[in-house]
């Protein structure tokens, strides 16, 4: 029987309900640790509004998981996911794995290739975090996140993918990914389906980037899920504009793949580093980044179009669950 590795312990694939697939309590580009001199680490604060968040996502829409994205690389802190889940009584899912190459942080796993092959020592790394816990906090990840570059998948980045396949083979631990501006989603499902990954536990991330129909369905195809993940992110970071994205997602609906999509936000709860500077012209294409929009906004837009209770119900409940359980 599948389980589900949470931040707090192992609960049923069943327990999960209302589920946000992708999203990051904390997350820092890598070198944000070395600016730690003018903007120090304040555990606190992030605790505080990240339970506050997580409390309100429950209490007004229903919301019981919540899986945080993050990879090794980006600042991940499974002893704060704790501490925030067991205030704010959601359940956390936390991630092992890396990001992809241009944003991550491949020199430490570059230098190691150039002396022999490191396949091993990241299949240890990736099953250690996922069976036993990550760094000696007995908290296992529940996902293994992997990404791509723009229009490509590095060698870099293969060995990631390889690894991810690998312990997923072993495991049955879903692997979640990014694709970066609306690419190399059919080639990430295709690639891990050839390393022997079980599509019924994949999830292709960001597809809400590439509005283009025969984009969406080359991935759909193959059998794996989709996420639609950076919703209320717009004109950014090769984003299309939310009003541009609802006609497509209810056609593919139409279509018959509600029982594969996924709906979330990649919102960062909690910069770490200094806090970001937008520009003003920016902030009104943020200003639905949260995670209350799939709640307030995105729903009503769905039910407007025609989608119905059941086909949200299965979006937001149901699929996460059949992820989980290889379903």
């Amino acid at each position: 029987m599948s389980t589900v590795n949470t931040v707090s312990g192992t609960i049923s694939p069943d327990d999960l309900g209302i589920t946000l697939m992708h999203e990051h309590i904390l997350y820092g580009y890598p070198g944000w640790e070395g600016d730690q001199s003018i903007a120090p680490l304040n555990r606190e604060l992030i605790v505080n509004n990240s339970v506050e968040t997580l409390t309100q996502l429950k209490d007004e829409f229903g919301l019981n998981s919540y899986v945080d994205a993050t990879a090794l690389d980006g600042g991940r802190m499974p002893e704060i996911y704790r501490e925030v889940s067991e205030k704010s009584g959601v359940h956390i899912i936390c991630s092992t794995g890396y990001y992809f190459e241009g944003e991550g942080a491949p020199a430490y796993w570059k230098f190691r290739s150039s002396l022999g092959d490191v396949r091993d020592e990241l299949y240890e790394l990736y099953m250690k975090e996922v069976t036993v816990g990550i760094r000696d906090t007995g908290i296992k990840a529940g996902v293994i996140k992997v990404g791509s570059s723009q229009g490509c998948i590095t060698d870099y980045e293969k060995l990631m993918f390889e690894t991810a396949a690998r312990v997923q083979k072993k495991t049955g631990v879903p692997i979640i990914t990014h694709t970066q501006e609306g690419t190399m989603g059919p080639e990430q499902a295709k690639f891990l389906i050839s390393e022997g990954a079980d599509p019924k536990r994949i999830q292709i991330g960001h597809m809400s980037d590439n509005l283009d129909m025969d984009y969406q369905e080359a991935v759909f195809k193959q059998g794996v899920y989709v996420a639609w993940d950076r919703m209320g992110l717009q004109g950014l970071v090769g984003c299309p504009m939310d009003e541009e994205r609802y006609p497509v997602m209810i056609e593919l609906i139409k279509k018959g793949y509600a029982d594969r999509l996924m709906i979330s936000h990649d919102f960062i709860l909690n910069w770490l580093g200094r806090p970001l500077n937008l520009p003003e012209e920016a902030l009104p294409l943020v200003a639905n980044w949260y995670p209350t929009h799939l709640f307030k906004n995105i729903i009503p837009a769905l039910k407007k179009g025609g989608v119905t209770d059941d086909q949200i119900d299965r979006i937001t409940r149901e699929n996460p669950r059949r992820l989980f359980a290889g379903e």
